[in-house]
């Protein structure tokens, strides 16, 4: 196919969002903490902040049945139009008694949408040296199955598709969202030029014991984390991965792919964490930080997070980035 063109208009940025990312299907969505308008919200707040206007943001196309399959199994994506199973990926019960055609418009739609997003907004990044989807982040979806409200492997299909164009030829995937990123950390098993690093809770969701092992480096945190212990452990450990992988693999990576999940909040009914809004702000902070001083192109996915203050938090992030100039939201 013909090579696509990444290019934005004099006043667009690399921030990936389409209005038909939230879910909604008739108030059944607040049967779980997820907040299913998280995504407009995020936006809204930018938009009160004054760091961006609609004419800012990029819109993401609908992945293809072929684009789907390139990670997916087919069997797989077939069987998430079931009811039954999309009720089990996003654990609502009631999903199970709605017919395939509004799990198809309400749910699976949206969500694949986002995953779009991140295959864009990984190649923005690329040309660009950062770029976020205000979504995104599904990362307990791998090649044939799909858990914890994830049915498309984003993560996935957006590194794939860069080294398909062989854009890149070693990445690695920050997961800094509460839970282990099981579906990415099994699709990329068996490949030596994806590092998958995680700093997650192993006390809550998935429990993938399997999955684990394909984890590169992992860093257990809990709930007796603190702010401080937290980000001086991140910075060590991702430093040490980054200078590693220079030195023992040279020119090392050349491509983060960074799952921002903001589940680590304290009061996240689901991440079973501690950490304040400053902490995770400064932790943004400090990936970001690394990849500019490293000139590496950086991909930001918003990933989980169950509160409501998760949208307004995830806007002060992207403000904060922005103040330090390790993003750039003004318009010449």
């Amino acid at each position: 196919d013909e090579e696509e063109d990444y290019s934005l208009e004099r006043h667009q940025r690399p921030i990936v969002y389409h209005s038909e990312y939230n879910v909604s299907a008739f108030g059944i969505e607040h049967l779980h903490p997820f907040d299913t308008s998280k995504w407009r919200r995020v936006i809204c707040y930018l938009k009160e902040m004054n760091l961006i206007t609609d004419s800012t943001l990029v819109e993401p196309n609908l992945p293809t049945f072929e684009e789907l399959v390139r990670v997916h199994d087919r069997k797989y994506l077939k069987s998430v139009r079931n009811p039954l199973k999309a009720a089990q990926i996003v654990e609502i019960p009631l999903v199970g008694c709605l017919p395939p055609c509004i799990i198809e418009n309400k749910l699976l739609h949206p969500l694949r949408l986002q995953a779009g997003g991140s295959v864009l907004a990984a190649n923005l990044a690329l040309k660009y040296g950062w770029a976020i989807n205000v979504g995104g982040g599904f990362h307990h979806a791998s090649h044939s199955d799909g858990g914890g409200f994830c049915f498309y492997a984003d993560i996935t299909m957006a590194i794939c598709d860069l080294f398909d164009k062989k854009a890149i030829s070693q990445a690695i995937v920050v997961d800094l969202d509460a839970h282990q990123g099981n579906g990415h950390a099994r699709d990329f098993a068996d490949n030596k030029d994806v590092f998958v690093f995680d700093v997650f809770n192993p006390n809550v969701y998935p429990h993938d014991r399997e999955a684990r092992q394909f984890i590169n480096k992992a860093v257990h945190v809990d709930g007796h984390t603190t702010d401080t212990s937290y980000i001086s452990e991140l910075r060590k450990q991702l430093t040490q991965c980054i200078d590693d992988r220079e030195r023992l693999n040279p020119p090392g990576f050349d491509f983060i792919m960074f799952n921002a999940g903001t589940d680590c909040l304290f009061g996240d009914p689901l991440g079973a964490m501690n950490l304040s809004p400053q902490c995770i702000i400064a932790r943004d902070e400090v990936v970001f930080k690394l990849a500019k001083s490293k000139g590496i192109p950086i991909c930001m996915l918003t990933s989980g997070g169950y509160q409501k203050d998760n949208a307004l938090l995830i806007a002060k992030s992207i403000e904060n980035l922005n103040s330090k100039n390790l993003i750039d939201l003004s318009i010449n």
